[in-house]
């Protein structure tokens, strides 16, 4: 699963890397919760903030979307919450890093996971618009994968990362391949990664500082 994640660059420079000249007005973030505003490129490669937490456009109540965090891979094209999602409404997630726990002893141990590299990516995401309520509400989901070898010892879940190849072919509205974009929804190789135990103040929503990735050995 994903519940927690990270995004400590500028994410206007990452944009402008990737392609996308959007401006976004999003400070440096160490502990990122659903029901948050999150960062996003759509198919029309635009980027913009919306609500992680995804409300279907049927939905009538959105509530919905404090439940619908995360989407399976396994099930996405599937389920009536994403299914229309995963044909119109495919967005790149922006990120650098996530936070995923690990029981030991009875107890959750945190660990914070990125790239060896340490460079932004993007999650496979969807997004839809709820027009419903009194304004428009735009939210988006994460979509998770089985573990790789890296985050097996640490849960059984992880969220799928987009090689920078896979960025366009994802984006694409017109592309309705549904077995090559699924084919995309796989772990991230477990040897480009990095995952280190840290401080259980990330546990708290209310924590939001540069202590929450500090490796627990350099405490």
């Amino acid at each position: 699963m994903c519940g927690r994640f990270t995004l400590r660059a500028r994410v206007n420079d990452i944009l402008a890397e990737w392609g996308y000249e959007h401006a976004l007005e999003y400070a440096e973030r160490y502990n990122i919760c659903p029901s948050q505003q999150i960062p996003i490129v759509t198919g029309d490669h635009t980027a913009k903030l919306v609500k992680w937490g995804l409300v279907p456009a049927w939905a009538d109540d959105a509530k919905i979307g404090n439940r619908l965090s995360n989407a399976r891979a396994e099930t996405v094209a599937e389920k009536p919450a994403f299914r229309n999602g995963f044909k119109k409404g495919r967005c790149l997630v922006v990120a650098d890093g996530f936070y995923e726990w690990k029981s030991v002893d009875g107890k959750k141990q945190p660990y914070f996971i990125r790239l060896r590299s340490d460079e932004p990516f993007a999650f496979a995401g969807l997004t839809d618009r709820w027009t419903k309520g009194e304004t428009p509400l735009e939210t988006a989901v994460i979509i998770t994968t089985e573990a790789n070898a890296l985050m097996a010892p640490i849960h059984d879940r992880m969220p799928v990362i987009l090689s920078r190849e896979a960025h366009e072919l994802w984006l694409d509205p017109e592309f309705q391949g549904k077995e090559q974009l699924l084919g995309l929804l796989r772990p991230y190789a477990g040897d480009e990664m990095i995952a280190t135990p840290v401080s259980t103040v990330v546990n708290s929503p209310k924590n939001e500082s540069p202590q929450c990735i500090v490796p627990l050995n350099s405490l």
